[in-house]
């Protein structure tokens, strides 16, 4: 999946995750989005939805892999305007393997939501 996204020289990983986030984990794009966070936050989350549901269909319809999670991260950008911005990752759980993000609950610097494509059908 995703793999014209993937970079031209592949480097050394720890792992099957460190893999995984490294060749598919992107910024939403949102330079088109208003700054307001009135407006532009419920846009941001539709993007990201959208773009999480129709790649995990495309991962059950191309791949049969039913497993494969996405996770939406929301955060403030470092910079001065502090605006809205958001990451998508995907990854499918291995036994082998930590977690994508160990404690999600934990996560205090950030909204992150794991994702599912039994998630997508409550919003088709």
């Amino acid at each position: 999946m995703l793999t014209d996204l993937r970079p031209d020289a592949p480097g050394t990983y720890v792992d099957r995750l460190a893999e995984e986030t490294t060749i598919n984990g992107r910024g939403m794009t949102d330079y088109d989005l208003p700054a307001a966070p009135d407006e532009r936050t419920p846009l941001l989350v539709r993007r990201c939805l959208a773009y999480v549901c129709a790649c995990l269909r495309k991962a059950q319809v191309e791949f049969g892999d039913t497993e494969v999670k996405a996770y939406v991260s929301l955060s403030f950008a470092d910079t001065e305007e502090a605006l809205l911005t958001s990451n998508v990752t995907f990854c499918t759980p291995l036994p082998d393997v930590r977690p994508c993000i160990p404690d999600l609950g934990g996560v205090t610097d950030a909204a992150v939501a794991e994702i599912s494509l039994e998630d997508c059908s409550a919003w088709s």
